[in-house]
């Protein structure tokens, strides 16, 4: 399986709510800024669409607050022949804050699901 890739990340005033905690739908925002990044660089085959999120479930666990840093720990948990199964927890000092867990499809230019291009595993790997 692939390593963990670890996104930092600094909480924003945009990020809170009045209260100057995380706004709970900015944590899939966040997540999705870490994804976006830990695939930077891989060149999807011509005209495929790539990964697009399927299910996604949240459990947040400790609330994270204005100026705090943390960072998303991406991992990919199970690999099938067209989906992933990711989860990305958001730590702060060691401490879990909250976890996603993720689903991922990957489509072809079809919009179709479509088996996920060796040459993209290898680079996950």
């Amino acid at each position: 399986m692939a390593a963990t890739h670890k996104f930092y990340f600094s909480i924003a005033y945009a990020d809170t709510d009045a209260g100057g905690i995380v706004y709970h739908g900015r944590y899939i925002e966040i997540a999705e800024r870490a994804r976006m990044q830990w695939l930077h660089g891989i060149d999807l085959p011509a005209g495929d669409l790539g990964f697009v999120v399927r299910k996604l479930a949240i459990k947040y666990l400790h609330p994270l607050r204005l100026g705090q840093d943390f960072v998303v720990e991406s991992r990919i948990e199970k690999i099938g022949a067209a989906s992933m199964q990711i989860s990305q927890k958001f730590v702060k000092d060691e401490t879990v804050c909250a976890i996603l867990n993720i689903n991922v499809a990957y489509l072809g230019a079809d919009m179709r699901p479509k088996r996920i291009p060796d040459s993209i595993l290898a680079a996950l790997r």
